[in-house]
């Protein structure tokens, strides 16, 4: 598990990026849910955590494409691949990612420093 940060610095509505590899963003919801996925536009090379977050959808801020925080699904436009989810556990009131074992979905010319 990757530590994201104390429950109580991700306010309700609000996203973070943690820097693993690829980046990952975390989401609270203003529901109370909380929902990572890779933090990179499967479109184009955007941030997803400067991105608006609405109900469990969080929207490109580059190019609109909505993606479903709870699938990965793409909802809307260009992007046409989902973004990988992953796990989130709040233990000790911290929270934390468990990474997904499936092969990230980057937009063209991104990749990771594995690759």
């Amino acid at each position: 598990m990757i530590p994201a940060c104390p429950l109580a610095a991700l306010p309700r509505g609000e996203a973070l990026r943690v820097e693993t590899d690829p980046p990952i963003a975390v989401f609270h919801t203003e529901d109370g849910e909380l929902y990572a996925v890779d933090d990179t536009c499967t479109h184009q090379d955007a941030s997803l955590a400067d991105g608006w977050l609405e109900g469990c959808e969080v929207e490109c801020p580059l190019h609109a494409s909505r993606f479903d925080l709870r699938t990965g699904r793409v909802d809307a436009p260009p992007a046409k691949l989902p973004v990988r989810t992953h796990q989130v556990v709040v233990q000790d009131e911290t929270v934390y990612i468990v990474p997904s074992d499936l092969p990230p979905n980057l937009p063209p010319g991104v990749r990771t420093g594995s690759a």
